[in-house]
């Protein structure tokens, strides 16, 4: 067979074939009750299960935060105190690259705007690096990953959908975040839902979630051809204090709590009780279908100040308010490439919440280019 003429050969790397790669994702949720971090802040505890000896490390760390300022008036009606999510970034990077953050923090500014890769110095030495983080009232998402990931990363965007005081305001609601990792996408989504454990307390935070859903919306990228809501991605985290209790009069959740009969509890958890219907999708009901690891730690709220001493378990003190032992801090997930391999709890005495993480393994769909023919 004759050769090809120049102008007919195949151009090079237009045909390709996907192959599937594996990431490991570290999500973290952890609400800080208010409380400025302080400068000694150690947050390894939080982060030792993903940089364990029996498991390779992560190259994504998505972390997400709850009540980083004091949800007051002032607050919640007011300007946003950036100067807290910028210390909050300066420990995230210290921690990541195990070293002190002594310049200034990769895409940290005006904290209403969205930080892509654009303002990222590839020069940086750094392992990790921060792609895209956003800030509403006390709610905060920032999302880290390994330097050599960086060119695969693509069109990373927010959503912020406020539903607290009024149904508008942003003291209870979240921040979602996605970007494409190759050809693959996904969504995080950071939230704080509306609290309480009075009778149709739960129905709220299930109102609050169904609008989280119908009114996230993220731009449909150039082609068109970008996911546009959180559902519509191939793999979504959602994280956050969803705030969901313990279905039990209080005093048996004491009492099951001090006894550490967690499955007991576990049975009479709101949320799980959502996750598990087999039901079709009601009025008010969400996360029929979504994943949840097994629970295998302690309920993360409420604790006393500085303790680990649940709030109304010391019976030396008689607290005003009555606040039950819940596992209120959670992650939860759905994509059919996601692997969930962790499920675990830190330390911290921080805030009256201890923080959560989860480690999962996600495949990726990567686009592989073949070399041109030059000759038949």
């Amino acid at each position: 067979m004759a050769k090809l003429s120049q102008q007919h050969m195949i151009p090079k790397n237009v045909l390709s074939y996907h192959e599937k790669d594996t990431y490991r994702i570290f999500v973290g949720s952890w609400n800080v009750g208010g409380v400025s971090p302080p400068d000694n802040l150690d947050i390894q505890d939080w982060l030792i299960s993903s940089q364990s000896n029996n498991n390779p490390a992560s190259d994504i760390f998505v972390f997400g935060l709850q009540e980083i300022v004091p949800l007051n008036a002032g607050n919640v009606l007011g300007y946003e105190n950036g100067k807290i999510s910028q210390k909050w970034n300066s420990l995230f990077r210290a921690a990541l690259n195990k070293k002190l953050a002594e310049d200034k923090v990769v895409g940290v500014g005006d904290l209403k705007k969205v930080y892509p890769l654009k303002d990222i110095d590839h020069n940086q030495v750094e392992e990790f690096q921060c792609i895209i983080h956003k800030q509403m009232v006390g709610v905060y998402i920032s999302v880290w990953v390994r330097s050599h990931l960086l060119p695969y990363i693509n069109h990373p965007s927010v959503s912020c959908v406020a539903c607290g005081l009024l149904g508008c305001l942003g003291n209870k609601g979240s921040v979602s975040v996605r970007f494409m990792l190759h050809e693959t996408s996904f969504c995080f989504v950071c939230s704080h839902l509306a609290s309480g454990g009075k009778e149709g307390d739960a129905k709220q935070r299930n109102a609050n979630a169904a609008e989280i859903l119908s009114r996230s919306s993220f731009p449909r990228g150039p082609l068109h051809n970008l996911p546009r809501q959180i559902l519509d991605h191939n793999n979504v985290i959602w994280l956050g204090d969803l705030n969901y209790r313990i279905h039990l009069p209080d005093y048996i959740t004491w009492s099951l709590v001090e006894k550490k009969e967690w499955s007991v509890l576990l049975e009479n958890d709101e949320l799980l009780k959502l996750i598990k219907l087999k039901m079709e999708l009601m009025k008010g009901h969400v996360f029929q279908g979504w994943n949840e690891e097994e629970i295998n730690f302690p309920p993360t709220y409420k604790y006393n100040p500085n303790s680990e001493v649940y709030f109304g378990c010391d019976h030396k003190r008689k607290p005003q308010k009555i606040r039950a032992p819940a596992w209120c801090d959670r992650i939860i997930w759905c994509g059919k490439g996601l692997k969930q391999d962790q499920y675990n709890r830190g330390e911290s005495r921080l805030s009256d919440h201890r923080p959560v993480r989860a480690i999962f393994a996600a495949e990726v769909d990567v686009c592989k280019g073949f070399e041109s023919f030059q000759s038949f």
